[in-house]
């Protein structure tokens, strides 16, 4: 696993639909993410600590999991499967551990409002990650790199065809202050 940070959230110019982009924290790497509005809300509302006068729904969930004496340990985006990307949330409940199924916008919503890490699966980085050349933002292929971005791992020629959506839509954003991170 590989531990990553929220980047930013874009909206796309083309079709106003909402992407979180993850960084890798030690690397440059990035995994976008497509969301819904409300979750790339929500995620939005706690990183720029707007107050809300009333809990919003993963407010409550994290009050519910505290209620119950669990604490939220991580989140991983564990997988990428036609592509929809899936996610667990990592609970300390009893002294053991407990990983429950999310959608990534959900867990990384709970990981914002509890301030704990986030993962992706190595597989994961591997089928979506994209590396942004530094002049132009435009994402750069992996091909034939052994480096620690690439892994060395050949991806079919199918994996390929099914992950251009997500090529064209990193084309559609506007990334001129992509790396241009707020700390």
């Amino acid at each position: 696993m590989i531990e990553m940070i929220i980047d930013s959230i874009r909206v796309s110019l083309m079709n106003y639909q909402r992407v979180v982009i993850l960084k890798e924290k030690q690397a440059d790497r990035y995994l976008p993410i497509w969301i819904g509005p409300a979750e790339a809300d929500a995620i939005a509302v706690k990183l720029q600590d707007v107050t809300v006068p009333r809990p919003l729904t993963h407010d409550l969930l994290r009050s519910v999991i505290d209620a119950l004496g669990a604490t939220i340990s991580s989140i991983i985006v564990s997988e990428l499967k036609n592509d929809t990307f899936y996610a667990k949330i990592v609970l300390s409940v009893d002294g053991g551990q407990m990983e429950v199924d999310s959608r990534p916008s959900d867990a990384l919503a709970l990981a914002v409002r509890a301030d704990v890490p986030i993962y992706a699966e190595e597989v994961v980085l591997d089928k979506a990650g994209i590396l942004l050349d530094k002049e132009t933002g435009k994402p750069i292929s992996q091909e034939g790199e052994t480096g620690e971005a690439g892994r060395g791992k050949k991806v079919s020629e199918e994996e390929i065809k099914k992950m251009s959506a997500f090529y064209d839509f990193i084309n559609t954003l506007d990334l001129e202050d992509f790396d241009k991170h707020k700390s």
